[in-house]
């Protein structure tokens, strides 16, 4: 019996506004099958297909109440609002106030905002063996020039 535990060590996201691009690090596996390899598949796709969706989860624990929420990025069919892909921004510790800084990025432009901290590096994990043991965020070359990268 084999069992894959080696999800990535991070899943980042790359906004291209000359582009008006965005690039996902996309991890998909299936939770039900132990015998399938947890992939990794960097995706793009045109700002005009971004929506948010806010959400929100309620629970009652032996302590109290724990509530819950977040932010995800949809990804919808072009002319429609059927949901092709979905990308957890709670991941990288953001939430609604992360989504403005991104629309404002992508129409406005870096100079409507605040500068940025400092660049993450995302395979950094400190002293966390579970992700020490899982494999690097490496994109795609091809994907990785034109993320970065003008028209």
């Amino acid at each position: 019996m084999k069992f894959e535990l080696a999800p990535p060590r991070d899943q980042p996201l790359r906004f291209n506004r000359a582009r008006q691009r965005l690039y996902a690090y996309n991890f998909n596996y299936r939770w039900w099958n132990p015998f399938e390899r947890w992939r990794v598949e960097p995706v793009a796709y045109d700002w005009s297909q971004v929506r948010a969706e806010r959400w929100l989860k309620r629970g009652a624990t032996g302590n109290g109440m724990v509530i819950k929420g977040g932010v995800v990025l949809s990804i919808v069919k072009p002319g429609t609002n059927e949901v092709i892909d979905r990308f957890p921004l709670t991941t990288m510790g953001a939430d609604a106030h992360a989504w403005a800084y991104i629309c404002t990025y992508m129409q406005q432009g870096p100079d409507a905002l605040p500068p940025p901290g400092p660049a993450k590096d995302h395979n950094d994990v400190g002293m966390n063996i579970a992700l020490l043991l899982a494999p690097k965020v490496q994109w795609p070359a091809d994907m990785d020039l034109e993320s970065r990268t003008a028209p």
